[in-house]
């Protein structure tokens, strides 16, 4: 869609509720690259593949790059709630690769040789198939990927602007996902490795466990950072609902005084 009166362009998740956090007529920029972060089970994977069922419907080309689950429990994640993803992948509109992120460290070694060790170099970084142009593309993750550049943090940052700037010249919208045991904004102390990933993204969304003293738990989403869109800045309750999928409720913010304190992981 395009905001009347601007020439930007922007991309809605289509998961309910979730698009009312922004201004009417706002969205995610059209090209950008969002930080889908959060803790274990937060449901960073499952607003991955919410994205791309509704993007698909829209006959929009998807790529989901797994570093981690293999492609058949990822389809069969999509099948749980009722999704078709293999019409999807029949008709060309999606692609779900799993990827090793050996070859990853393999590569950036490879051609970091080849440069004489200079920084500024060219490269395709993360294997992009070639006979497939997605419009949106989900990384996950970029934790693991971090874990292929162990002890070697100048390498990660090398590899993390090369990714960045492949993304923005192609004007692909993406998700990278990043595991995070404890949210930095929130005043926790969690050491990034590269120190890059949140200064070169574009947005950053938080999907967090919230967990009360009474020791109830809920899910809970924030739009922490979305550069050229406006947006509410709260935090609201989430939740994952069986054989639908994600749903936000934009109208329920959490608030200590009415339920009680609570922790965000």
């Amino acid at each position: 869609m395009k905001k009347e009166g601007y020439e930007k362009e922007f991309m809605l998740t289509g998961i309910k509720g979730f698009d009312d956090l922004f201004e009417k007529g706002n969205g995610i920029p059209l090209g950008s690259s969002v930080l889908l972060e959060g803790g274990p089970g937060s449901g960073k994977t499952l607003f991955g593949l919410a994205t791309i069922n509704n993007l698909v419907r829209d006959k929009k080309r998807c790529l989901y790059m797994s570093f981690e689950e293999p492609e058949y429990r990822l389809i069969n994640h999509m099948k749980s709630f009722n999704w078709k993803p293999e019409e999807a992948i029949k008709k060309g509109y999606l692609m779900i690769k799993r990827f090793d992120t050996i070859d990853v460290s393999r590569s950036i070694e490879a051609l970091l040789s080849a440069a004489k060790k200079e920084l500024l170099i060219d490269l395709n970084p993360v294997f992009f198939p070639k006979n497939f142009k997605p419009d949106f593309v989900v990384i996950d993750s970029l934790s693991s990927i971090a874990s292929a550049f162990t002890g070697e943090d100048s390498r990660f940052r090398i590899y993390m602007e090369q990714l960045f700037r492949y993304l923005e010249q192609n004007n692909i919208t993406s998700f990278l996902i990043r595991e995070v045991s404890s949210p930095t904004h929130i005043g926790t102390i969690f050491q990034e490795k590269g120190e890059a990933v949140s200064f070169l993204s574009d947005g950053i969304i938080v999907l967090y466990n919230v967990i009360y003293e009474t020791g109830k738990r809920k899910s809970a989403i924030e739009i922490l950072k979305m550069r050229g869109s406006s947006f509410r800045k709260e935090i609201v309750e989430m939740r994952i609902i069986n054989k639908k999928g994600l749903i936000v409720y934009p109208e329920r913010v959490l608030n200590r005084k009415k339920e009680g304190d609570f922790k965000l992981t």
